[in-house]
């Protein structure tokens, strides 16, 4: 009879993949911040040309989901600025704000 190997046996072993705990997020849902860069568009918006500004530093808005990419294990930020547009944001590129809210004229106007 004829010595067989398995295919187990003669494979090499796979790299262990260390499992890394999820970085805590620095900011919460319901939070205001501020742009403290000039947040362009990457293509995220079809509807905008690429490169255009979409929030300059400075502009205020409001934390509406936080996530997280697993393999860069970042936390990323949904935000809505002015004019009712949600940017992804990176940690770098947001800070608390201390602005009090501000109030949508159309909307005061329709609770009046």
């Amino acid at each position: 009879m004829s010595e067989q190997t398995s295919t187990a046996e003669t494979a090499a072993p796979a790299e262990a993949v260390i499992p890394r705990e999820p970085v805590a997020p620095k900011f919460e849902w319901g939070q205001r911040v501020r742009a403290t860069v000039d947040l362009f568009n990457d293509g995220s918006f079809p509807d905008v040309p690429e490169d255009e500004l979409l929030a300059k530093v400075g502009d205020v808005g409001e934390i509406v989901q936080v996530g997280r990419h697993v393999e860069a294990n970042v936390a990323i930020y949904l935000v809505e600025f002015n004019e009712r547009r949600i940017v992804g944001c990176l940690e770098n590129e947001i800070e608390l704000s201390s602005a009090p809210p501000t109030i949508d004229v159309k909307q005061k106007d329709a609770s009046e």
